[in-house]
């Protein structure tokens, strides 16, 4: 059976590409600025997860990055403007390794062999390849090359609980990058998700439910608990089957994507125990 929640949606409810809001506050963090908006926290909680979230961006903002992907040029093309290919997404996502690998959703990355363009905190702009793609989990592995950096930490206890604090970073389109405060709603939505149109190769099997409102270009970006750890990816955001934004978006766990992770590149001690089942819910 769905969620209670689920009834708002009826079966026609579209899961979409990710992406935000109008900012409350801003951190600052080495180069960037980022927006904090608040989604779904009760009243008495707000000033004090606010001030949390400020500390807990300043933590995990060094691990986010944004990502411009691009087909590559064929061989025979001689055009100056599109010899390094031609951009076709863009998106965010996160360092799952410090000698740089990345991941993000695969919608984003679209297809192994793309090129990307992934800004760090630290304003520099590193180039890297998609190496990996699931597009039945909405999951990819990028590699950058030259990039030095800070990875995420994957929690070792992947428990939440409905209404659980969690807090996501990625950048809406045309608009800056932006920590996203909200809820965890469940650990399963209870049906599988394809997407439409030109990503329907794309979807998930299930996910996590989030009380977030996420806006396209924030598919791939991180997932943190209360604790700065990550827990998961975010994917897509609810609409109902008039267009309206149901303040729901979906996440893939973390332990899918360390099972990803490790079988694609190399990965630490910490991801190889939550790909070996190390991660669930403790006491």
């Amino acid at each position: 059976m769905l969620p209670p929640f689920c009834a708002l949606l009826s079966l026609s409810f579209l899961a979409l590409a990710l992406a935000a809001c109008e900012s409350t506050s801003n951190v600052d963090l080495e180069s960037r600025n980022f927006n904090v908006q608040q989604t779904s926290v009760p009243p008495g909680e707000a000033v004090a997860s606010t001030e949390q979230i400020t500390s807990l961006v300043r933590r995990s903002g060094p691990t986010y990055v944004t990502l411009i992907v691009s087909q590559p040029a064929s061989a025979d093309t001689v055009s100056k403007e599109t010899r390094k290919g031609t951009p076709v997404t863009s998106g965010s996502g996160f360092v799952v390794d410090g000698s740089g690998y990345v991941m993000t959703a695969a919608h984003v990355a679209k297809r192994v062999g793309n090129t990307v363009s992934a800004k760090a905190a630290n304003g520099r702009v590193y180039s890297g390849d998609v190496i990996a793609l699931n597009p039945g989990n909405d999951m990819a592995v990028i590699r950058l090359r030259g990039f030095s950096g800070k990875a995420v930490t994957p929690a070792d206890n992947q428990c939440l609980a409905k209404g659980n604090i969690v807090y996501s970073l990625g950048r809406p389109h045309a608009q800056g990058d932006t920590a996203r405060l909200g809820e965890f709603e469940s650990a399963s939505f209870g049906q599988a998700v394809k997407y439409a149109g030109d990503d329907s190769k794309f979807g998930y099997p299930d996910a996590m439910v989030l009380r977030l409102s996420t806006q396209k270009g924030e598919s791939g970006g991180p997932l943190f608990n209360a604790k700065g750890d990550l827990v998961g990816m975010v994917v897509s955001t609810l609409y109902d089957n008039t267009g309206q934004p149901l303040n729901l978006a979906h996440a893939v766990p973390s332990r899918t994507l360390a099972g990803f992770l490790c079988s694609n590149s190399q990965c630490s001690a910490q991801w190889r125990a939550i790909a070996a089942g190390n991660g669930g819910c403790q006491s």
